[in-house]
């Protein structure tokens, strides 16, 4: 009775946080119920805490639940685990919704019952996020935790809410992959992807072939390599640097890479196991294997292998040894990985050696296939059946729809161009995970929109009936690591970016409100803080790129992070642990340009950006009498990197257009320049944010306001100008291949955006 008799003060003794207890053993610490992702329903009981100390027990009702009970005796740091009723239980239940859960704390226990393995596990991680932040400390103080009295019932939205990390491009070690695995878990992620091999290094021992990790598993620094090392030191950011523990002297050379032994692949398997993720191995081919054919003959068409036109020279689907090779290879990693399914990749293959090699044509004219694209499915359903024969079920990239689909394989869409790639492969019975390339490529760099891009995301449903609906497995986040070198920068581009995709492929639709998640996503990062996770601070707000301003101003910058520290130069140099502090808005009077940076509370260092403050009279207007509404767009054939050069390429087509768009007609190659007059309702300063993908600028009366050229994923920029009622002539550029993303908003200095219909003539 005295441990229940000290709880029933919970409500009276609060403080700041932390329960003064002292009487009862010592002061217990609690922190507000804020969940992600967010659970689907949620009963909190006031002025009850049910309190963990290291005497805290805890029980299990099958032997299937011993690892998940150790699991979180770690977590909790606690020493007795047991069979059978305890402090906390876990119990094992029968449902249609594998992962749900009920999780019900009161002040004398807690239980968590969930529908398999999974579910057991979906509650444990959001029994530990109802824990204060200091729970996830490496090294546990001995302290009294305290669990806020709730029931909360749960379950999955989808059934695949998955994470892909290449380890080819650049390799990470066992504990970095295990630490990332840690963070899937507190999140519900299950399903992680392991990209194992690729052009530029084989990663996964095969005994039956070992020079593919003697040879394939170390390089020479290339590009990638380099432009890494380029940005180090550019950007001031000892994350590019390529860690020193991936380095390998031979024979006086340096080399790059590492691999794993099977016995750590067993490891991992096992580690992620016990959190409830499955992996899934990827072995690519036939393309994206010059590792493999570098290495051994017979495996590619001819033993003159490197870079075709785009990409490697593939394996040859004409020969028979280079089927066994394929084969043989997918025997071992079947053994190290228990989970059902198996990525073969199949993108981006290069066909050019194919059209030439006698083995291939004979293959073709033997089997009736017409295409190279065929023989790439011929390959594809060839290995499917070795892959149905050994008990796994095959994913691949959404190329290996083309050339025909095979009857069991999932495919993954990732081209987010080819629009009808979802719809085809569920029309034709096969299940889907989407992770198109725009937002759910976490290699692309972030700006203040990647969060929301992702969180706002709804699955294209256009089209699909009820049963191809429900062959949509879930969703997937891709790190590919070209230039990711380091833990420190994986990490920074997978969170937070990752925690929406967890909350998307969680929670239910209806839930969704994306400032409730904002709040929740910035109570994460204290809890991120003690883990060591050097997620990316969220973007500075309170100015633009440029910025205008009449007269005088004040510089007012906030952080969405409040764990971030804002240092700023007004030098052009990149701000230091010495630069000067931002604490209170900065008066200005004259045209500054200021470069902000966070660093974080251990004073890491964090991104930095630079801004300038123009002072400004209003621009005047034009004397020119536009009579049309809207802008004219011209298409040009482009195929360069810069906007200047777009009106040099071929033109295409011209449009008339009403708002700042992509012609419906114009596809593939563009190159758009679109003019026109900005009609400014009033005198005022007028704020201009771009989104592109790839690049694009704007020049208002002939000055660049927003300079967003480049080749780059979506991103937005933002630039002000002054400008006197009336006419101001308007030039925008925008360059992409395959079509992608361009829009402009414009609003005033009242923040309201103004509706095009009233702001473009030509």
């Amino acid at each position: 009775m005295k441990k229940t008799y000290c709880q029933r003060l919970f409500g009276l003794l609060t403080l700041t946080g932390t329960l003064l207890l002292a009487s009862c053993g010592g002061p217990v610490e609690t922190q507000k119920v804020s969940l992600l992702p967010q659970p689907a329903h949620v009963e909190e009981t006031p002025e009850q805490v049910f309190v963990i100390s290291s005497g805290t027990t805890i029980g299990y009702n099958s032997p299937e639940l011993l690892p998940a009970a150790v699991y979180l005796s770690e977590i909790l740091g606690t020493e007795s685990v047991k069979e059978g009723a305890a402090d906390i239980t876990l119990t094992l239940t029968t449902g249609d919704k594998e992962g749900a859960y009920t999780l019900v704390t009161t002040a004398q226990s807690a239980d968590i019952s969930g529908c398999g393995y999974s579910g057991v596990i979906a509650g444990i991680e959001t029994l530990r996020q109802l824990l204060p932040d200091g729970i996830e400390a490496k090294q546990k103080p001995h302290r009294r935790w305290g669990v806020p009295a709730v029931r909360i019932t749960d379950s999955p939205r989808y059934e695949w809410r998955g994470l892909m990390l290449d380890v080819s491009r650049h390799f990470y070690s066992k504990e970095e992959v295990m630490e990332l695995l840690d963070l899937m878990a507190l999140y519900k992620m299950n399903k992680f992807h392991w990209h194992l091999t690729d052009d530029q290094g084989w990663r996964v021992e095969i005994k039956q072939y070992p020079l593919l990790t003697e040879k394939g598993a170390w390089r020479h620094f290339n590009s990638h390599d380099r432009e890494c090392i380029r940005l180090a030191k550019e950007q001031d950011n000892p994350d590019y640097k390529i860690p020193a523990d991936k380095l390998h002297i031979e024979n006086g050379d340096t080399l790059y890479g590492g691999f794993y032994t099977q016995d750590d692949v067993r490891e991992i398997v096992q580690y992620a196991g016990i959190r409830g993720i499955d992996i899934v191995p990827e072995i690519d081919m036939p393309g994206h294997m010059l590792a493999a054919v570098s290495n051994y003959s017979g495996v590619s068409c001819t033993d003159n292998t490197g870079w075709g036109t785009t990409f490697s020279s593939p394996a040859c689907p004409g020969k028979d040894t280079a089927i066994e090779f394929c084969q043989n290879v997918y025997k071992e990693i079947f053994q190290l990985f228990p989970y059902k399914y198996v990525h073969i990749g199949g993108d981006e293959v290069e066909k050019t050696n194919w059209k030439k090699c006698p083995d291939c044509q004979k293959r073709m004219r033997d089997n009736g296939l017409k295409t190279e694209e065929q023989l790439q499915a011929w390959f594809t359903h060839q290995m499917e059946e070795f892959f149905n024969a050994n008990g796994k079920e095959m994913i691949g990239w959404d190329e290996i729809i083309e050339g025909g689909l095979s009857e069991t394989s999932t495919v993954m869409w990732w081209r987010s161009w080819a629009k009808n790639a979802s719809r085809e492969a569920t029309a034709h019975g096969n299940k889907v995970i989407y992770t198109p390339n725009s937002p759910f490529y976490l290699d692309y760099q972030q700006d203040k929109k990647s969060v929301r891009a992702i969180y706002d995301y709804v699955p294209e449903l256009e089209g699909m009936t009820t049963e191809q609906q429900q062959l949509i497995m879930g969703v997937q986040g891709n790190i590919w690591c070209e230039w990711i070198p380091s833990r420190e920068r994986m990490l920074y581009m997978a969170a937070p970016r990752m925690l929406a995709i967890a909350e998307l492929g969680w929670s239910g639709p209806e839930q969704a409100s994306w400032e409730d998640f904002r709040h929740r996503m910035t109570d994460q990062f204290n809890r991120l803080n003690v883990m060591d996770i050097p997620y990316r601070i969220p973007d500075l707000e309170g100015f633009n790129e440029s910025n205008a301003f009449i007269g005088a101003t004040t510089v007012e910058v906030s952080c969405p992070d409040p764990t971030a520290v804002i240092r700023y130069t007004t030098d052009g140099t990149i701000p230091t642990a010495e630069s000067a502090l931002y604490e209170a808005p900065i008066p200005v009077s004259e045209t500054t340009d200021f470069t902000f940076r966070t660093f974080r509370a251990n004073g890491a260092k964090g991104d930095f950006v630079k801004t300038r403050f123009v002072k400004s009279e209003y621009a005047p207007a034009t004397q020119a009498a536009p009579s049309s509404p809207g802008l004219s767009a011209v298409w040009h054939d482009f195929r360069g990197n810069r906007c200047a050069d777009i009106d040099q390429a071929p033109l295409k087509g011209r449009y008339k257009i009403e708002d700042v768009c992509i012609p419906k007609k114009v596809s593939g190659n563009i190159g758009l320049v679109v003019k026109g007059y900005l009609s400014a309702p009033a005198d005022d300063i007028y704020s201009f944010a771009l989104l592109s993908d790839d690049g694009s600028t704007l020049a208002i009366d002939g000055e660049m306001v927003v300079d967003n050229d480049g080749p780059h994923a979506p991103k937005e920029m933002t630039g002000q100008k002054a400008l006197k009622k009336g006419y101001h002539p308007f030039e925008l550029r925008y360059f992409d291949s395959n079509g992608g993303t361009l829009q402009l908003k414009v609003t005033g200095s009242d923040g309201q955006t103004i509706p095009f219909t009233n702001l473009y003539m030509h």
